[in-house]
């Protein structure tokens, strides 16, 4: 029955609300900042390796390795082959579609939140969405409502599904038992994420600055090499990409299992983008204008979208094993490799999945911290957060037994809930963030690197920074 409900709420969002609001603002933030996809993308690429005056203090690499690690997940691997297995091979071209116009509306909350962040007893910084929302709405009902929806989405509903998808790609070895086998790894991954969470932020933020990149890495390069041994394959994948995408009889037929419905959904899923998670981590880097962090968070959706769920989708329908609903989920994926790369490709997979989810779940849970802040209007007491993170861990271990498509739908309706708060007061504060773009790019015209002042582009609210 329950699930039945989620199902229903998950297809109705999804068939309707979030598809206009999602690809309307997207757009509508393209068109308005002239395509910074394009424009400012070199900029990006060199903000990211830009340093933080004061040491200690995190830096935009790390913020963006914090907010790669929660979108660089077990979406990227078994969100992908699900949305092709359901959807088709044009469910891809839609993933491309969300990521490139959605990287837009991630430039917009990213630059909001280093606009509005809030300064820490010990000089940090800190923010995101909930801040942004009281700053300059006036409103701490909503703010809070949208913190416990993230909370909800992403200590609960996103960590369950990615215990569930961690456990599901042991399947294929001998050893693995359906009953039992599911409560013992997600045991193992519970305890180990919970020694994680229980070092604090600074932990998360080392252990992911270390290990996504090298994870990244890996995966792309196994990809390229499964697409180089099935290269006789790719020109007639490309083209079926397109034949589906714009099979619109499909689409408009079953339009809630059509491949724009799949693309839309694994794609956003994946990149995160607009729906208010990313920001939090972006207020926490030091940066000389929030312009720079708001490029560095369009830069993540390109890494998490264009280049690793296209990775997951290129060794996969490259390896002519045919996607089928009973494949959904790492099946196929451990198919398709096993098919170009032989025993290896399963056992290459599982590690994937392994570093993809444990990732997930820190940053995730990184998240966490600055709204429990937020909601209790200080940093919550000790004991307090040792249990938050204690249910957390509970929470990972239950997620490895349950059943996928519940958590799916479940996922996607907490994080639709996010994104039906965050899209609409992103584009209410719009203005403030083109102004700041217009600053932006105004320094660079003289040559000098960008400072930011928030007398500058004439900002009534008060902040804790840019003064």
């Amino acid at each position: 029955m329950f699930q039945t409900i989620i199902g229903t709420i998950s297809s109705f969002m999804y068939s309707k609300l979030l598809v206009i609001l999602l690809i309307g603002a997207g757009v509508y933030f393209t068109v308005r900042t002239r395509f910074p996809q394009v424009r400012l993308f070199k900029n990006a690429c060199g903000s990211v390796m830009e340093k933080p005056e004061d040491k200690g203090a995190i830096s935009s690499f790390q913020a963006l390795m914090v907010s790669t690690a929660s979108r660089v997940g077990t979406g990227n691997i078994v969100g992908v082959s699900s949305a092709i297995c359901i959807g088709g091979f044009g469910s891809v071209f839609w993933m491309w579609v969300i990521a490139i116009i959605g990287s837009a509306s991630a430039l917009i909350e990213s630059t909001l939140a280093q606009i509005y962040k809030k300064k820490g007893k010990d000089g940090s910084c800190y923010g995101g969405p909930a801040y942004y929302i009281e700053a300059a709405l006036h409103c701490r009902p909503l703010a809070i409502v949208f913190c416990v929806a993230m909370i909800l989405t992403y200590a609960f509903g996103f960590n369950m599904l990615a215990s569930y998808n961690l456990q599901s790609t042991f399947s294929v070895f001998s050893f693995y038992e359906a009953k039992m086998s599911p409560w013992i790894i997600g045991g193992i991954l519970a305890v180990l994420t919970g020694w994680c969470l229980l070092g604090g932020g600074s932990r998360i933020v080392k252990v992911t600055s270390m290990v996504v990149p090298v994870m990244g890495i890996a995966y792309i390069g196994i990809s390229l090499l499964v697409v180089i041994i099935n290269i006789q394959n790719v020109p007639a994948m490309f083209v079926r990409i397109f034949e589906e995408a714009f099979d619109f009889k499909a689409i408009f037929g079953a339009f809630s299992g059509s491949a724009m419905m799949q693309g839309i959904r694994r794609g956003l899923y994946s990149n995160e983008a607009g729906i208010g998670s990313a920001p939090n981590a972006s207020a926490s880097a030091n940066v000389s204008h929030p312009v720079k962090q708001g490029l560095v968070q369009m830069l993540s959706v390109f890494i998490d979208t264009l280049l690793l769920c296209t990775a997951t989708a290129m060794m996969c329908m490259s390896s002519g094993i045919d996607p089928a609903k009973e494949l959904q989920g790492a099946p196929w994926v451990q198919a398709s490799l096993q098919e170009s790369l032989g025993s290896f490709g399963p056992i290459f997979i599982t590690v994937a999945m392994v570093f993809f989810a444990f990732t997930t779940l820190l940053g995730n849970c990184f998240y966490c911290d600055n709204l429990l802040i937020y909601i209790h209007k200080k940093q919550p007491e000790k004991a307090f957060m040792k249990g938050f993170r204690l249910v957390s861990a509970l929470v990972i271990f239950l997620g490895a037994g349950m059943e996928m498509s519940l958590l799916w739908d479940l996922s996607d309706v907490l994080m639709g809930v996010m994104a039906l708060i965050n899209i609409p007061v992103i584009l209410i504060l719009s203005g403030i963030a083109f102004k700041a773009i217009q600053d932006y790019e105004a320094q660079l015209k003289q040559g000098i690197n960008p400072v930011f002042k928030s007398a500058d582009i004439d900002l009534r609210q008060k902040t804790d920074f840019w003064r």
